[in-house]
């Protein structure tokens, strides 16, 4: 009986323990699934900021999120043959960008840049002086002597991208919260553990019903 009772505890530990622990462990994958993605820089646009092969987690993000100085990942329907390509963020909707062909100052105020290459500006593009339309972005690449950015778009809604069309905005110094690595650690073993316990409650039971061999009778004298 007392045997029974043990059985009975190990299979209702391994039907709490396992659901639990996928909950957790997959609750957690989905989260990354949901909020991030990968991103491989295919270009020296964005030198020396990032550099082509390297990887970056990007991060999802809604329109009204997006900061002056991000760097997004975005997606324009009409340019870089549709691909999405990596651009920082200069000016937001409202903003009034000028340039005198090598310092750049937003609503008349300095643009600070350490994040440019240092050298020469590509010559096909001049000074410009655009007013950004509302729920559009003006951006830029760090590498501005080889980026295909929204200077060379100006005739087109003075070169600004829908921020709608923003897939994500790169994180720095990406790390995993710990909480998270904690939560998600705990809920695979807490899988293990009730896998293990299933296993033993499923042998035990197995053991308990597993008849007695029958004793043979006293030979006869």
């Amino acid at each position: 009986m007392q045997q029974r009772g043990v059985v009975g505890g190990l299979r209702v530990a391994a039907w709490v323990l396992v659901p639990l622990g996928l909950v957790l462990a997959l609750g957690n994958i989905g989260y990354f699934l949901t909020n991030y993605q990968g991103a491989t820089v295919m270009s020296e646009a964005m030198e020396p900021t990032y550099r082509p092969g390297e990887r970056l987690a990007i991060e999802r993000i809604d329109a009204g999120e997006i900061r002056r100085g991000d760097v997004v990942l975005v997606h324009v329907p009409d340019r870089y043959q549709g691909r999405p390509v990596l651009q920082r963020v200069i000016g937001m909707g409202g903003d009034h960008v000028v340039c005198d062909g090598n310092r750049i100052t937003v609503n008349g105020k300095p643009v600070d840049e350490p994040y440019v290459m240092r050298g020469e500006v590509n010559p096909t593009t001049g000074p410009y002086d655009v007013q950004v339309p509302d729920g559009r972005l003006f951006l830029l690449g760090d590498h501005r002597g080889n980026s295909n950015d929204s200077r060379f778009f100006l005739d087109e809604q003075s070169g600004s991208v829908a921020a709608s069309g923003v897939l994500g905005r790169v994180q720095k110094g990406f790390t995993v919260p710990a909480v998270l690595v904690t939560l998600g650690v705990f809920g695979i073993v807490l899988t293990l553990v009730g896998i293990g316990l299933g296993i033993w409650g499923y042998t035990a039971g197995r053991s308990a019903r597993r008849p007695l061999a029958a004793v043979p009778p006293w030979p006869a004298v």
